[in-house]
């Protein structure tokens, strides 16, 4: 642990011998409220479940002084450890990592909700009875926020991450996200997050693709609600941050990156004259509020596409 890492443990944790460790990363954002949803499992869990959350350089003190008071109150266990300064997604998951205790690691963000009362009851049988390598849980948007700046969101979310647990089984490798997914602590000492993905995006999905050619990946119908839909503006910027991270992942998988609808349309994107101007059009597309959802949201895929054509 860094010495710049300020940890901060509550009462429960020096003597918690839990198997399984839920990891919660967050960045300027306030996880009481997960914390608030999985307390209420305490009494059932036996000491099977500890938590280790990882402020990534938010540097709100009051923010800190606010956890730690609401962490000591908590009966599970929980570790705080708070950065002075951001580390990045995939160097905050190994981080997590390192802190935890368990023989399996449940990552699982702060903008997460579990969607039925028995979540944890629920993986902490699935480790008892399996020990599974792998396992992904599921993604809705059962609890999500209905507001109209979020519906391009909701209908990207929709289309590519809430896949039924039976499709997602079809093809175990592709529907595998850093939230609400589990792995045994030999996979992930074995298969780490690439420290060379900075910023946002694509550090899960090359994981995924390292790890499942070595071991096995699950699907289980245990799902949670990403709660933090985005406007367009901010999922837009989001898909400029990754343009790196995607070429970086072409870079190291080629082969498997050739099939992704998102390379071929960057390769044929990439080809066209006035690019930049073709981007800029793309943008106004998907922020246009009377243009129909659907017209909206596939703009914004080609926006993404368009980004990437300068990274393949």
């Amino acid at each position: 642990m860094s010495a710049r890492a300020d940890v901060h443990d509550n009462a429960r944790w020096a003597a918690a011998r839990p198997a399984v460790s839920v990891l919660m990363p967050f960045l300027r954002d306030d996880p009481t409220d997960l914390l608030a949803a999985l307390e209420t499992e305490a009494g059932a869990l036996a000491g099977a479940i500890e938590l280790v959350v990882l402020d990534d350089g938010t540097a709100e003190p009051a923010l800190t002084r606010r956890l730690k008071a609401r962490i000591d109150a908590m009966a599970l266990p929980v570790r705080l450890i708070t950065l002075p300064a951001n580390e990045g997604r995939a160097i905050g998951r190994n981080r997590l990592a390192g802190a935890a205790r368990a023989g399996s690691l449940l990552f699982l963000d702060s903008d997460m909700r579990p969607d039925h009362p028995d979540f944890l009851r629920d993986w902490a049988a699935l480790v008892r009875d399996s020990d599974p390598a792998v396992a992904f849980g599921g993604f809705s948007l059962l609890q999500a926020p209905t507001d109209a700046r979020f519906q391009v969101h909701r209908a990207l979310a929709a289309k590519s991450e809430c896949v039924p647990c039976a499709e997602r089984a079809k093809q175990p490798e592709k529907y595998v996200y850093t939230s609400n997914l589990l792995v045994r602590r030999d996979v992930f000492e074995a298969e780490a997050f690439d420290p060379g993905f900075t910023g946002w995006g694509w550090e899960d999905v090359e994981w995924a693709m390292r790890v499942s050619r070595r071991f096995a990946v699950v699907h289980i119908d245990n799902p949670a609600t990403h709660m933090g839909l985005d406007t367009v503006p901010a999922l837009a910027g989001k898909y400029e941050q990754s343009a790196p991270n995607f070429g970086r992942m072409v870079q190291r998988h080629p082969d498997v990156v050739a099939a992704y609808p998102s390379y071929r349309a960057a390769k044929l994107l990439k080809r066209l004259p006035g690019l930049r101007l073709l981007r800029l059009g793309l943008r106004r597309g998907a922020e246009t509020n009377w243009l129909p959802v659907a017209a909206r949201a596939f703009s914004l895929r080609l926006y993404r596409a368009a980004l990437y054509a300068d990274a393949v």
